[in-house]
């Protein structure tokens, strides 16, 4: 074998080697990119409910509040017999 023919069969079994091994660790990194991306919108999914049930809990109180306030405003509207 000549030396060119080996220097072409080890720069292709190199460049072999290193197209493996690229999309080896591009895939990895891939995998990773998309597993933090589901815990980011399982996260988002979370603080949405979360928020859902603040505000529902927020709407409860100000209808209790205005509730309570309409109540104490007919109370002091209404005429008093003496």
């Amino acid at each position: 074998m000549s030396t060119a023919s080996k220097v072409v069969l080890g720069l292709s079994i190199v460049l072999t080697i290193s197209t493996v091994a690229g999309v080896h660790i591009k895939q990895n990194w891939d995998r990773q990119r998309l597993r933090e991306g589901v815990l980011r919108d399982l996260e988002r999914a979370e603080r949405k409910r979360e928020n859902l049930r603040v505000l529902d809990e927020q709407i409860q109180l100000t209808r209790q509040l205005v509730s309570e306030r309409d109540g104490r405003e007919a109370g002091s509207a209404a005429p008093h017999n003496s």
